[in-house]
């Protein structure tokens, strides 16, 4: 029995355990750090001008966007203001989207007429794409193909990686397009659609489908898939008793048609050419 008031005293933790766990945290080993990668190409441009040249913004602008640490060349932050590159052989990213610096790339976006074959070259005097960008100088790829009787968008660049991955079905980028069809839909549709329907090579499945308008005996429906198999939109609306009356490409991944008139082309904007990078890991 206590006779005093006070409480007991909290015994002390034992010096050597306070010793022995300062020794286990002194003993877990740092992390290293990579050594910064010198990106610095003394006979290339400043990589401000460059940006500048590029449509990020003015000097200032892009000399603000570098001291910040929001540039990266060839993956390695870069915030140096006298940093020079190799624009045809370095890679610039700002704030993660990549920027094109080579003035000798081309991207473009063209409203393929009805009518029009998907080739640079026909053989048979056919109209074709190359009709419309004969004045562009180089050899041009168009990213994929549409059908003569399909009209809309189709990229067209000189940046054969780029066309190579956006064409390639395992970087999934989407392709849009609105299709006039014999109506009515019935419900249930759209869940077979994304579900998948087999045709003669091979199953297919729309990555997302909905009724846009609707009158007696048609519908103009929306369907999005990444698929880039002949004439896929066509064979599998015929398959599921829907078939195509007329049919245009809206989108290519982040890229729309927009109010671009049938026959004429456009440059893309390097906020869209960002993007297309971005969809396929460039």
């Amino acid at each position: 029995m206590t006779t005093s008031g006070r409480r007991p005293s909290t015994p002390k933790r034992p010096a050597r355990a306070a010793k022995s766990a300062k020794s286990t945290r002194s003993a877990t080993p740092a992390t290293p750090v990579a050594p910064a990668r010198d990106v610095h190409e003394p006979s290339g441009t400043r990589l401000q001008k460059l940006l500048a040249a590029a449509g990020v913004g003015s000097r200032r602008t892009c000399e603000g966007l570098i001291a910040a640490g929001r540039v990266q060349v060839d993956g390695q932050v870069v915030t140096e203001l006298g940093t020079r590159i190799d624009p045809a052989r370095q890679v610039v990213h700002v704030d993660g989207v990549r920027v094109q610096l080579d003035e000798s790339r081309v991207y473009l976006a063209f409203n393929k007429p009805k009518g029009v074959v998907s080739t640079m070259n026909d053989d048979r005097g056919r109209p074709s794409v190359a009709d419309y960008v004969d004045r562009i100088p180089g050899r041009l790829f168009h990213v994929g193909r549409l059908d003569a009787e399909t009209e809309g968008l189709l990229l067209i660049t000189n940046d054969g990686e780029l066309a190579h991955r956006l064409q390639h079905p395992s970087y999934g980028v989407t392709k849009t397009y609105l299709a006039q069809v014999r109506g009515p839909i019935p419900r249930g549709l759209g869940k077979q659609l994304r579900e998948g329907v087999e045709l003669e090579d091979g199953p297919v499945a729309v990555d997302s489908f909905r009724i846009v308008d609707s009158a007696p005996g048609r519908a103009l429906v929306e369907v999005v898939l990444h698929e880039g198999r002949k004439r896929v939109v066509r064979r599998l609306l015929d398959a599921v008793g829907h078939p195509v009356e007329a049919l245009v490409r809206t989108d290519v991944g982040p890229v729309n048609l927009g109010e671009l008139r049938s026959g004429r082309y456009r440059a893309l904007s390097r906020d869209e050419v960002g993007a297309l990078f971005s969809a396929v890991g460039l």
